[in-house]
């Protein structure tokens, strides 16, 4: 009992660190509230801060994209219980985020400034409507289990975990990946580019490009009716083919 109490408590833990990660990185990147942002003031040289960035963003994307493929997972529920990996995966991404929150370094420079009022409000609704998509896009396909907090609460309740079903619930009917053109949209939303904001959103962008197809063979290995759903749905671009008709979900 006292080791999936532990076992609970570690996922529910992991879960509220990756949800104070959350809305920090609403500040970093926006630049407001939180004491570190994005477009700071530059403390050191540039190529020294560039190469700071530029190894934080990498580190970031290895280990999200290391940590998520399934022989990883395989090797890793080797030292720490199943029901745990998802917990461990959500607790590893957090940590990365604040080393990369702590550690960025702004490097001053702006690379475009838009002062017209209409545009700056629509860039700042689409800034915000695109945090609203990451966050209703994991609900749609079961916020919990993204999380972790499902299987840590199933294995508390002594319930075996089941595998979600496959569905394409309103945005991922039109797009098959809601998620990432949420985190797009935040990203390159912004009436004021600065340098350091350019290097993150195209760093990023890149990562969910290549995310994006790694993540794809997993889902093809694991549920054969994907292969339909890729060539019917677009990847993030809406509307660019027919809109898909059947019953299916992916995990971002």
């Amino acid at each position: 009992m006292s080791k999936r109490i532990s076992i609970f408590l570690f996922g529910v833990v992991s879960y509220a660190l990756f949800f104070g990660t959350f809305l920090y990185a609403l500040g970093f990147v926006g630049n407001f509230i939180v004491p570190v942002t994005m477009d700071g003031v530059p403390t050191v040289a540039t190529g020294r801060a560039l190469l700071i960035d530029v190894l934080l963003l990498g580190a970031f994307a290895v280990q999200h994209s290391l940590m998520a493929r399934p022989f990883f997972k395989r090797w890793l529920t080797r030292f720490i219980p199943e029901s745990a990996e998802r917990s461990t995966y959500v607790l590893m991404s957090s940590l990365a985020l604040i080393a990369l929150f702590v550690h960025w370094q702004p490097l001053g420079g702006i690379a475009w400034d838009i002062q017209d009022p209409n545009v700056r409000a629509v860039l700042f609704i689409l800034f915000g409507l695109g945090w609203l998509l990451v966050l209703v896009s994991t609900f749609l396909i079961n916020h919990f289990d993204l999380f972790g907090l499902r299987q840590v609460w199933l294995q508390l309740v002594m319930k075996p975990y089941t595998h979600l079903p496959f569905r394409t619930p309103g945005p991922y009917r039109y797009v098959r990946h809601p998620l990432y053109v949420g985190w797009v949209t935040v990203f390159w939303s912004t009436s004021t580019m600065s340098l350091s904001h350019l290097v993150f959103a195209v760093m990023t962008t890149a990562y969910i490009l290549v995310a994006i197809q790694l993540e794809e063979r997993d889902l093809v290995d694991a549920h054969p009716e994907y292969r339909a759903y890729r060539d019917e749905v677009p990847m993030i671009v809406p509307f660019t083919r027919k809109r898909f008709s059947g019953r299916m979900s992916s995990r971002a």
